[in-house]
């Protein structure tokens, strides 16, 4: 049994595959629970420096100095938003695509200069969220609604 190709015309472009790659559409929902996921731990992070900051190293030397309670209001904050923004990503909300993604990029920069208190957890969210914002950016409405 043989298959053949049907013959196309000469100025005939190849037709665009009417169905979505299948990861492009999975890695939005994963995006949008690993949101959701990190957005919980931000938030766990954010009550530890409220209620526990003895968990968390404070130095002396660095730039952004701020109190490890004002930490943990930040982080509680940001953890909450996240959250929040990944539950939009999994309704399937453009606004909520949006919202993650300035969200994940904002959750990079706070991670970024909390480095130096808590370095490993840090890179670790922000390596996240890079991910996200790539998976939010990768996501092409048109073909997932076809």
């Amino acid at each position: 049994m043989s298959y053949q190709q049907p013959m196309r015309e000469a100025n005939d472009v190849a037709a665009p595959p009417s169905r979505p790659a299948g990861w492009v559409t999975g890695m939005a929902r994963f995006a949008g629970i690993l949101m959701i996921i990190t957005g919980v731990f931000g938030a766990i992070e954010g009550l530890v420096g409220l209620f526990r900051n003895e968990v968390y190293v404070a130095t002396t030397e660095y730039l952004f100095s701020f109190d490890l309670t004002t930490w943990g209001w930040v982080h509680l904050l940001v953890g909450v938003l996240v959250a929040g923004a990944g539950f939009g990503v999994l309704s399937g909300q453009l606004w909520g695509r949006v919202v993650g993604i300035v969200l994940a990029c904002l959750s990079a920069l706070v991670n970024f200069v909390f480095i130096p208190v808590y370095p490993v957890w840090s890179l670790l969210i922000i390596a996240l969220n890079v991910f996200v914002v790539w998976a939010l950016c990768a996501f092409d409405r048109e073909a997932a609604a076809s």
